[in-house]
């Protein structure tokens, strides 16, 4: 029997991950069906519960359901748990299990992108979901500085207190939060925005002198060619510019891994969708 797995969020039908475990399936050899839900914004739990009841094998979660997928699960990741989010259901054992594949899915981007995150210096704009999903595995490659600014001050803040508990020992001069003009400490080698802004054009309003020589501007938004935050990034300095794509498949990779046991290969996958976005220029 073809196994089932699916996508819900609310919108869907922009979602590139049927196509992408498709393409991972028939890579791997795996038989299994993937689809897009569309859930009511008033019924994601009952949504899940059906797509289980018919035999289910795992979901992916896509706004605005990570955090309610969190409460759903009835065992939970460590990375999910320090997320509060999960993006990553597998039904198992008569359980629900949550996962958040955001932060590797990021790390190993950033590698491929020939980032040496170790010791480097990397700002990260918004405190949001999609922060709080990336920052552990961030701070677990061993950056010397990781920096969260947002416009509201007091929810970076906050953010990083969850986590200086968890690195207290490990990490203790590492993670620092502030304001937009507060990020400009020091150069950083990878500036990544994980704000909204770029779904609207827009930037955040930063500060000249943040990007060393050599640096990375990542824009998480994928699809929309050059954004606003990435022009401003060119404009400021950055020697690199790159989208959320390469995230978007990685993450998805890590599902599949976790749901099947066999790590697809990522990179014709991402270069496919690659080649039907706008550029980066």
């Amino acid at each position: 029997m073809t196994d089932r797995y699916a996508v819900i969020g609310h919108p869907i039908a922009h979602s590139k991950s049927p196509a992408i475990h498709a393409a991972f399936a028939a890579q791997t050899a795996q038989d299994l069906s993937y689809e897009a839900l569309l859930a009511p914004l008033d019924g994601f739990a009952a949504a899940v519960a059906q797509f289980r009841a018919q035999g289910g094998r795992g979901m992916n979660i896509t706004v605005p359901f990570k955090e309610e997928a969190f409460r759903m699960a009835n065992r939970l990741t460590e990375r999910a748990k320090l997320a509060q989010a999960v993006n990553t259901l597998s039904f198992e054992d008569g359980e629900i299990k949550g996962d958040n594949t955001d932060g590797v899915g990021l790390v190993r981007d950033l590698e491929q992108l020939g980032c040496q995150l170790a010791g480097a210096r990397v700002l990260l704009l918004g405190a949001g979901g999609a922060v709080r999903g990336v920052v552990a595995p961030l701070l677990q490659t061993g950056v010397s500085r990781l920096f969260i600014a947002n416009r509201t001050v007091e929810r970076a803040e906050k953010l990083i207190g969850d986590f200086a508990d968890f690195f207290a020992y490990e990490m203790p001069d590492t993670l620092a939060a502030g304001g937009w003009q507060e990020a400009a400490d020091a150069p950083y080698d990878v500036v990544i925005n994980a704000t909204s802004a770029s779904l609207s054009d827009e930037a955040p309003p930063l500060p000249a002198g943040l990007y060393a020589q050599g640096s990375l501007a990542y824009d998480m938004v994928y699809g929309r060619g050059l954004t606003a935050y990435l022009k401003q990034a060119r404009d400021q300095g950055a020697a690199r510019l790159a989208d959320g794509l390469g995230m978007l498949v990685e993450q998805a990779a890590e599902a599949f891994a976790l749901w099947r046991g066999v790590r697809p290969d990522t990179a014709a996958v991402r270069d496919t969708l690659r080649a039907a976005l706008p550029p980066l220029v």
